[in-house]
């Protein structure tokens, strides 16, 4: 039994109709045939494998076919059918190569043939391929024919390298350029052969072996056939594919993209170690590590490149480039994918690719040893994130607005802390006739005037420590996918929620009204509902894929959210309740003061002692006694203006802005108790569906602390 011929043999088109990916070329081809008004001279250019010499016997076909003038031939009549796939040939359809027949010998012998009349076909079609090796003196012997031909001869040129042919000739042909094939066109193509052969492949292996070909038909079949001869019983696997034809796997550049996103620099050079034992080229390693950033840095740009066609993906890896380009950072890969395709070039004759290939590993780990402003860039992406995660910059001297962040993450737990430590104290404060007894001792007796829950138990206070230090990180939960546990979600989850708000206000009410995160792990982020009726309306609405977006933005990790019914979950809650704070406009006012006179300013607080720390309890004035009458308040005009509430919320969104990809709403003005009511739209229809007024919006959204003013008399 004799062997069958190569696929792309078996399978070369006999219509311009079968000519895939060239219908620039076709369409006008055959709109000429079937008008009659066909050249004498044409000349077909491009790629190797692309149709070119395979569009000239369709041409010559069509031109002898008995029923021309005609789009498509026949496939019936002698002529077709001796021109047809795997036919004996036609004696008046000459076929020449160029490479062995070039000189002015040949092209003398060509025109003195060129002049009989054909034997049993309308025209006499010399198909000269590979027409750039004619030297310029054989193409001067032709050029007085193909200017001036006989009726009854046509002449077609195909040649890679159309700027050979001397302009005298290709002044006197129609010129037709062929360009390479599309990748999906091709793809799709290799699948209906696959299925025509009866040989099952995998969707994954299709790239590889279109990425083989080069756009080239006639080589993208040829590598095909070679898998499919070496084909088991389960068909053409991405494994088969890629250790047939070279190529590195898929989970070795997954372990070094992780290893650089990471800056673990053992884990990299593992890796390159690993290539250079299992005997594979650091140039294809190269290579394919660099096409593997290409599609991070469109992934990073264009979260939906894999399903909009940008990327040719299967849907698993899809995923993990979504995660991968998260991780690493748009300025980092646009530094490697620089890195590497610069040392790509210089590797090219290299005696020592590996010491290249790891030299350029050790660049793409040491940003800081770039002076550059790709370095630069990378560095300040890295504290952002580093930042972003853990509220606590990793620099000595941080910038301003690390310092604006901290102050507005310290300062307030510093400042309520003395409160429940001047009660304890209370009852040990000495009484001396002779020396007013402190205003917060005096008063303690008075204290259960507030709501017995909302004053924080000792257990629960802040530590007593200066307002000045930071307070230490608490221990925390075991460290989910990317080093984030569920301490950490939780502490990241105010930003998540304020990320829903620019994408959808629905969603923003849901979480902060009902919603509250109980767990997470490598993929699934889980949140706790109130009532199953919350949860029906929130994931009923499309707010998990809001949520899961607005994840990706902030912290950069694609999890896949989760609502359950929880009876315990506190509304807008991310980490559990803790004690309430002082309001922020009364922070300097002692906890266990009492009420102040409705008739005396809040301006007229007592001041503290000169080195006192935040919060401590103050020397009481000497009306405070009964020996002294109260003095008479200023003017209004002496009292000097408080600052605004806003301006730490301020400093702490701009700290916070640069480490988000998506918009960021400029921050609101402090409101006050006559306008806070008129800057929220009240026809608003999201905010009227969640029945929130607009004073509790403005506290949840800006945290401002609503305070009425006291008019005097």
């Amino acid at each position: 039994m004799e062997a069958p011929l190569a696929l792309y043999r078996r399978y070369r088109p006999e219509t311009f109709a079968e000519v895939i990916g060239q219908e620039h070329v076709t369409e006008p081809l055959r709109a000429a045939l079937a008008n009659n008004r066909v050249n004498h001279a044409y000349l077909f250019s491009g790629p190797r494998g692309c149709g070119k010499t395979t569009s000239a016997r369709i041409l010559a076909r069509a031109l002898n076919c008995e029923q021309a003038p005609i789009a498509d031939p026949c496939g019936e009549c002698e002529s077709c059918r001796d021109l047809a796939r795997g036919g004996p040939g036609s004696i008046d359809v000459i076929e020449i190569d160029a490479a062995s027949h070039g000189g002015v010998d040949d092209a003398r012998d060509l025109r003195e043939k060129a002049f009989f009349a054909p034997v049993k076909s309308r025209y006499k079609v010399y198909i000269i391929d590979e027409a750039h090796m004619v030297s310029p003196q054989g193409f001067n012997a032709l050029l007085k024919l193909v200017e001036e031909p006989p009726p009854h001869l046509r002449f077609i040129f195909a040649t890679t390298e159309p700027e050979k042919v001397i302009p005298t000739i290709r002044s006197r042909t129609h010129h037709y350029p062929f360009r390479l094939i599309p990748p999906r066109l091709l793809s799709s193509y290799l699948a209906d052969l696959c299925e025509k052969e009866g040989v099952a492949i995998e969707p994954a292996a299709l790239p590889l072996v279109v990425r083989a070909g080069g756009g080239s038909a006639r080589d993208t079949m040829s590598v095909l056939d070679q898998l499919l001869g070496g084909a088991g019983p389960e068909g053409v696997t991405h494994a088969l594919a890629t250790g047939l034809l070279g190529y590195t796997p898929d989970s070795l550049l997954d372990e070094v993209v992780d290893a650089f996103a990471a800056g673990d620099g053992a884990s990299v050079f593992g890796v390159v170690d690993k290539v250079i034992e299992t005997g594979q080229d650091p140039r294809r390693f190269t290579e394919d590590l660099l096409r593997r950033l290409r599609d991070l840095v469109i992934v990073g740009a264009v979260p939906d490149a894999s399903t909009s066609g940008l990327i040719d993906v299967g849907e698993d890896l899809a995923e993990r480039l979504t995660a991968q380009a998260a991780r690493f950072g748009v300025p980092g890969l646009s530094r490697a994918a620089d890195l590497f395709a610069t040392g790509l070039t210089e590797m090219r004759g290299a005696t020592a690719p590996r010491l290249l290939l790891e030299l350029i590993c050790a660049r793409v780990l040491l940003p800081a040893a770039d002076d550059s402003t790709d370095g630069l860039m990378v560095r300040l992406d890295r504290l952002e994130r580093r930042l972003s995660v853990t509220g606590v910059p990793t620099s000595d001297a941080p910038s301003p607005r690390l310092e604006a962040a901290q102050t507005v993450t310290v300062t307030a737990p510093a400042q309520a802390a003395p409160a429940p430590a001047a009660q304890a104290s209370a009852p040990q404060a000495p009484a001396a006739p002779t020396q007013p007894a402190p205003a917060p001792a005096a008063q303690a007796p008075e204290a259960p005037a507030q709501p017995a829950p909302e004053q924080p138990a000792p257990a629960q206070s802040a530590p007593s420590a200066p307002a000045a230090q930071p307070q230490a990180p608490a221990p925390q939960a075991p460290a989910a996918a990317g080093g984030l546990g569920l301490a950490d979600v939780r502490r990241l989850w105010p930003d998540i929620v304020e990320a829903t708000k620019l994408k959808r206000r629905v969603t923003w009410i849901h979480l902060t009204q009902h919603a509250q995160v109980v767990a997470v792990d490598e993929k699934t982020l889980t949140l706790g509902f109130q009532n199953a009726g919350a949860r029906e309306s929130f994931v009923g609405g499309g707010s998990p894929e809001i949520v899961r977006q607005a994840a990706i933005d902030v912290v950069g990790t694609d999890w896949v959210v989760e609502a359950i019914v929880d009876p315990g979950a506190q509304a807008g809650g991310g980490a559990p309740a803790q004690p309430a704070q002082v309001p922020r406009r009364a922070e300097a006012a002692p906890a266990a003061q009492p009420a102040p006179d409705p008739q005396q300013p809040a301006a007229h607080a007592p001041a503290a002692p000169a080195g006192a720390p935040p919060g401590a309890p103050s020397e009481p004035p000497p009306w405070a006694t009964d020996d002294q009458p109260p003095p008479e308040p200023p003017p209004e005009s002496a009292v000097a203006p408080e600052p605004a509430p806003s301006r730490a919320i301020d400093a702490a969104r701009e700290a916070i802005a640069p480490t988000r990809t998506g918009p960021v709403a400029p921050a609101a003005p402090a409101p006050d108790s006559a306008s806070a009511d008129a800057d929220v739209d009240r026809d608003d229809p999201e905010m009227e569906d969640a029945q929130i007024s607009s004073t509790e919006l403005l506290q949840r959204t800006l945290g401002a602390q609503i305070i009425e003013e006291i008019k005097h008399d």
